[in-house]
């Protein structure tokens, strides 16, 4: 397993809109994110440190205006806070070992696949396809993304 970590060279190469997301707890506009419709198969990573965080399989429309996921695909790398910001009270998703902010986390998910739905900004995200999982060190993962 690869060590994952927040990395300042990464930090250093964000758009302005990845760095106001992940280091400054923003959200993007809902329905302007870049994997909003993505449907290919594969994983997406922290945009940060590149720790696996949700699979394509996972993946489902919402309607919420941001991708949407059941579950983490690596549940240890993602944290949930309470989050008390813009008089709400939510559940906040964080990247474990890069501590990039990801999105919230709600109970109003698809009933048979757990309940949850994790909102989570493109921002925040790397996607890797199925097919460069394997070079780019995510092989792991391959038996958990299914082919679409």
């Amino acid at each position: 397993m690869a060590k994952y970590e927040k990395n300042q060279a990464a930090i250093d190469k964000l758009t302005p809109e990845q760095f106001r997301v992940t280091q400054e707890s923003g959200t993007e506009r809902p329905g302007t994110g870049e994997y909003l419709n993505n449907k290919e198969s594969g994983i997406y990573v922290d945009v940060v440190s590149g720790e696996p965080l949700f699979a394509s399989s996972d993946k489902y429309e919402s309607g919420c205006g941001w991708p949407s996921f059941t579950k983490p695909i690596e549940p240890a790398n993602v944290d949930e806070l309470n989050d008390t910001s813009h008089g709400m009270v939510r559940t906040e998703v964080r990247s474990k070992h890069g501590d990039s902010h990801l999105g919230h986390v709600f109970p109003d998910g698809p009933r048979d696949r757990g309940g949850l739905r994790y909102c989570i900004n493109s921002a925040s995200l790397r996607f890797v396809p199925k097919a460069e999982m394997e070079a780019q060190g995510y092989g792991d993962y391959i038996d958990q993304v299914e082919d679409i």
